[in-house]
């Protein structure tokens, strides 16, 4: 199961029909809680995620709108006796907030505090890239690791089937057959999340071959100035940037109040500069899911079709 869950997508002020920020992603066995703003605990029931499937909690930066959710989260987690770790993913300037927050916090969470600065991987297939804002910020990019795709055709050429299949992935090779011959490479799948930010390097190399790619959209085209004046994104722009970066689908986030409910515009700005990528504007308590793999990565040469295995060898 890869899917989005979307908690929240109000920017510094909440409406009547949007909570603050907050976004679970449901990634096989991991469960991301990134940037849980105010009443996040909430919305969590009313989306059915459960505080026990939270594994890791990632915050792109400590303005209130992205982290003030999080005692409730914690204490969420406490009271439901979750016996696992949980490790908090966070700017290195923000620890005095960070540990405020967690200080406030109900006691019995087996929490694991890792402050971060600088680009680079912070956990397995997680790293960061830091954004331009009005104080220090990351995005994160969760990456599946490139994998192989089994061409069913080869196999029963050279007589591999059941149990040898998984053999031959954990093994590279069953009798003369190997495993580069008997399959075509599968590249991993992408998950990105930009926040409050102006254009910067930092986040054009998040995006950059995303299948799912979140990023605020605070402004329109029309209110740019506020945009640079705030160091946010235009739909524009949001879209521009997941076009650069050939992203699948761009979900649109973080939507300043001045616009109502209605948020159509952003929506028709980002994608009228990535007219190649699914663009959504999010509603609160929107899933969304993973998209399945590139179909050039699902399809071995000459059209046939491919089986793609786990690193386990199961389908």
């Amino acid at each position: 199961m890869r899917e989005l869950v979307v908690l929240g997508t109000a920017s510094q002020v909440p409406t009547r029909t949007r909570n603050h920020n907050g976004y679970f992603l449901r990634w096989d066995g991991e469960g991301l809680l990134f940037d849980p703003g105010e009443g996040t605990q909430r919305q969590m029931i009313h989306a059915g995620v459960a505080a026990s499937r939270v594994t890791r909690i990632c915050l792109t930066h400590v303005h209130g709108d992205h982290c003030f959710g999080l005692p409730g989260v914690l204490s969420r987690i406490a009271l439901d006796g979750v016996g696992h770790p949980v490790h908090l993913h966070y700017p290195a300037s923000g620890e005095q907030v960070v540990r405020a927050l967690v200080s406030v916090s109900s006691p019995g969470v087996d929490l694991r505090l890792h402050p971060h600065s600088g680009a680079g991987p912070i956990a397995d297939g997680l790293e960061i890239r830091p954004l331009r804002h009005r104080l220090e910020t990351y995005g994160y990019r969760l990456t599946e690791p490139d994998g192989r795709t089994f061409v069913p055709d080869r196999l029963r050429a050279a007589g591999i089937e059941g149990p040898d299949v998984g053999r031959l992935l954990r093994e590279g090779s069953v009798g003369s057959a190997a495993l580069e011959a008997m399959s075509v490479p599968r590249p991993g799948q992408r998950f990105a999340f930009i926040m409050d930010t102006a254009p910067c390097p930092g986040a054009e190399e998040l995006a950059e071959g995303a299948d799912l790619l979140v990023t605020e959209s605070t402004f329109s085209d029309d209110d740019g100035g506020l945009a640079r004046q705030y160091l946010h994104l235009t739909a524009g722009q949001a879209g521009e940037l997941a076009a650069s970066g050939r992203a699948r689908i761009l979900v649109l986030t973080h939507f300043s109040s001045r616009y109502g409910d209605d948020v159509s515009l952003l929506a028709e700005q980002a994608q009228a500069r990535a007219p190649e990528t699914v663009v959504i504007a999010a509603r609160d308590l929107q899933a969304i899911a993973v998209p399945r793999r590139r179909k050039d990565a699902r399809r071995a040469p000459g059209g046939t079709t491919a089986i793609g295995l786990t690193h386990d060898g199961s389908s």
